[in-house]
């Protein structure tokens, strides 16, 4: 398996390519997500910034996560971890935003097992996805896991926003060609 850093250069250069700028929001990961990305030389062409927003309050003053939805959820759920993707990516000004939420343990929190992560992606003309993981391992392996997970999922946004244009430029049914 490769390691969050390819992975994170990966997604730099395709949004390096594409002029394109991304933001971070991170919970359980509490920055590593940032760090790996940060870690990759000439980052600072992509990276608008993080927030490391470890306290539900966080989540809702900073990121404008709903209120109502921490309230009754929890912050251990796809439409908050959308809405720090969201907010992220409106305070920081960027194209894309990322995000993690989850139990990375030692403890379950609020009703959810330790491994249940959340990861969500919003990016341009309502681009966007969110994926639910149930990792296994320790608290350092499903931290890590989860960066490797956030970032696939940028790519495979990246990558499915590549082919719709594509498509509606060069009149294509869809279908790739190798």
């Amino acid at each position: 398996m490769s390691g969050p850093g390819s992975a994170a250069a990966g997604v730099l250069e395709m949004l390096a390519g594409r002029g394109q700028s991304l933001a971070v929001a991170e919970s359980l990961t509490g920055g590593l997500v940032a760090g790996a990305l940060t870690a990759v030389p000439g980052a600072s062409r992509v990276v608008r910034g993080s927030v490391t927003a470890y306290a539900t309050e966080v989540k809702r003053e900073v990121l404008g996560v709903d209120g109502a939805l921490l309230a009754t959820r929890g912050a251990v759920d796809g439409e908050v971890a959308r809405q720090m993707a969201s907010g992220v990516r409106r305070v920081l000004g960027a194209d894309w935003g990322l995000a993690t939420t989850g139990v990375a343990g030692p403890d379950p929190q609020d009703g959810h097992p330790v491994g249940t992560v959340f990861v969500a992606v919003q990016g341009p003309d309502g681009a966007g996805a969110v994926r639910r993981l149930s990792l296994a391992g320790d608290r350092d392996r499903i931290r890590q896991d989860t960066i490797r997970a956030v970032l696939a999922l940028l790519l495979s946004e990246l990558t499915e926003n590549t082919r719709a244009q594509d498509t509606e430029q060069h009149g294509g049914n869809g279908c790739l060609q190798p």
